[in-house]
């Protein structure tokens, strides 16, 4: 047992001091990491501390590897934070090991626009090395400042799956166990949570199988989705994938190990779900699959009128036999659409698309996929153009093209790597996602559309709709209160140093103003992935479901140490 009694944490550290009393000789050896397999283990971070402290050994302690404990080590971690004093007792056995230099990573996400570093990031072998940091931390109490962030890979938005001054868990440290994919009348694939859901998809592809509901991007972690909801054009049909899962193993803020579904421990199971982290960190998930296809034909069509572009798509969502796809496109002030679309599309009436011009208008792009294997193209076809034969669109804009089934699901990853090699991916992204009510999508359109946004050549525009009845009360994600709700997400990249349309600051502005029309108009928006700075606003936005989030929270997690960098609750610390 090792007891490290009354140190003292400060933000601006530079070094650390240890003066300790050995009772057993034994050798120390300094290294980057803390936690290697079979030994016990003490949680020390590269700190500015005087540590009064007393190291009991057990006879089987061979080494103590403790990066950070040495006087005047070169390298530093910037904290933020205040001064905090805690008793710390702890004794671990991990598997994994714990970084403390070279962390920049953990300071990061694709949001780029928040960088707070971690004193120490845990890289987990077992779901049991995240227990027992967990419950170490829990076992510190009130006194402790500590915090823990579960980082997938790193597509936060606004530093959610920072914490400053605490630990990161590392859950792509958890992608290689293994994925058991169970077929049957209702198949299902059981997963870690740190995997990522394209590989995810490869490896149920090898049974014929595949999950039933996708987010756009497939290169993020499963654990991520499910703590925010995971939505893309399927969900109109299936809902998101928090409506997707069977079973869940979470580690609660106490660090308790529960494995929860609709019949075993089913508020935790609802809690996590779409819970942003408050109530436990997902390291398992079941999740339902069906057959999956081979061939996907691809569509799109143009609307110059928002009223039935939206009329046709709530027909789409709405009826029984109809497309397996259903996203949507605002387009403003856009040169040469067409012309950009041929590289991948082509255009049913090639004389008719050359007459087609974009430039300085507000368009409304259908997009529209239908699923198929080879042996049934014919039928395909035919049902697609019975479906095509009930919507409104611009004729001379039909766009169709056929792609595998990976190709299309795995589309924007072709988008991210041509970004990354014009050094565009790493940008800042002040990305904004709200859910609009749809009596009010109108207001919503006439308001934001071609008024306060002036065009989209920083980043798409996203708006479709998808049926409330596919989405489950229960969990901790809220909707609009209406049977039919949009989507609707502006998806920019900024330019850091621009003070022009693609500037940071400006891109910023837009957002801002499109929320306040939205507050001023009255119109019952929720934000997705959303992001607020005082808990006043958070309760705003969980309406009459506040009260249930609080009480769960403080059921499983209430010193709040998890995802403080949703900023939803501060945790409390006792000053000795």
């Amino acid at each position: 047992m090792i007891n490290l009694k009354k140190a003292e944490v400060v933000s601006d550290l530079k070094r650390v001091s240890l003066r300790s009393k050995v009772r057993k000789k034994e050798s120390y050896s300094d290294g980057p990491y803390v936690g290697n397999k079979g030994l016990k283990t003490m949680s020390a971070f590269r700190q500015r501390a005087d540590f009064g402290a007393e190291l009991t050994l057990p006879s089987n302690f061979h080494r103590l590897r403790c990066d950070g404990i040495r006087q005047g080590g070169p390298n530093t971690i910037k904290r933020y934070g205040t001064r905090i004093s805690f008793d710390f007792t702890c004794s671990m056995d991990l598997l994994g090991q714990f970084s403390f230099d070279g962390n920049e990573f953990a300071a990061k996400d694709f949001g780029n626009q928040f960088h707070f570093l971690p004193s120490a990031v845990l890289h987990p072998k077992k779901v049991s090395d995240i227990a027992a940091t967990i419950k170490h931390v829990w076992q510190m109490g009130p006194a402790s400042g500590l915090t823990v962030a579960a980082r997938g890979h790193g597509h936060s938005l606004q530093g959610q799956a920072q914490a400053p001054q605490g630990i990161v868990i590392n859950m792509e440290s958890l992608s290689g166990q293994e994925m058991q994919v169970h077929r049957g009348k209702f198949p299902y694939v059981d997963v870690p949570a740190g995997e990522l859901w394209i590989n995810i998809l490869h490896e149920c592809l090898k049974y014929g199988l595949a999950p039933k509901s996708w987010t756009d991007y497939l290169h993020l972690t499963v654990g991520g989705t499910l703590s925010n909801a995971g939505i893309s054009g399927q969900a109109f049909r299936h809902g998101p994938q928090i409506s997707n899962v069977h079973q869940l193993e979470v580690v609660t803020g106490k660090g308790e190990v529960v494995v929860c579904s609709e019949e075993k421990n089913a508020d935790l199971f609802h809690a996590v779900l779409g819970g942003l982290g408050q109530f436990g960190i997902i390291t398992r998930a079941r999740i339902s699959l069906e057959p999956a296809p081979k061939m996907v034909k691809w569509i799109r069509v143009l609307y110059s009128d928002f009223s039935t572009f939206a009329r046709d798509q709530e027909y789409l969502i709405s009826a029984e036999n109809t497309f397996d796809y259903i996203e949507g496109l605002v387009i403003v002030n856009k040169t040469g659409l067409i012309n950009n679309w041929r590289a991948s599309f082509n255009p049913e009436d090639p004389e008719q698309a050359n007459q087609f011009v974009s430039d300085g208008r507000t368009l409304f792009c259908l997009e529209l996929t239908k699923n198929f294997n080879p042996d049934e193209a014919t039928k395909t076809n035919k049902e697609i153009k019975s479906l095509l034969s009930q919507l409104s669109y611009i004729p001379s804009t039909l766009f169709v093209t056929e792609v595998s089934y990976v190709e299309f699901l795995d589309r924007v990853h072709a988008a991210e790597l041509k970004l990354r090699s014009k050094g565009l991916w790493e940008l800042p992204h002040p990305w904004l996602n709200l859910l609009v009510p749809r009596s009010k999508i109108h207001s919503f359109a006439e308001g934001v559309f071609g008024s306060i946004l002036t065009d989209t050549n920083n980043g798409p525009v996203l708006v479709y709709p998808v049926n409330k009845s596919k989405w489950d009360n229960r969990t901790s994600f809220v909707t609009p209160e209406e049977d039919i709700f949009y989507l609707v997400a502006f998806l920019p990249h900024a330019v850091p140093s621009s003070t022009e349309n693609n500037g940071l600051q400006h891109l910023l502005s837009i957002n801002k103003r499109i929320l306040n029309f939205c507050e001023a108009a009255h119109l019952g928006v929720k934000q997705y992935l959303p992001y607020y700075t005082t808990q006043e606003e958070w309760r705003s936005h969980y309406g009459p479901r506040w009260e249930v989030f609080v009480q769960r929270k403080s059921a499983y997690d209430p010193l709040a140490i998890l995802a403080p960098g949703q900023r939803i609750f501060q945790k409390a610390i006792s000053i000795l």
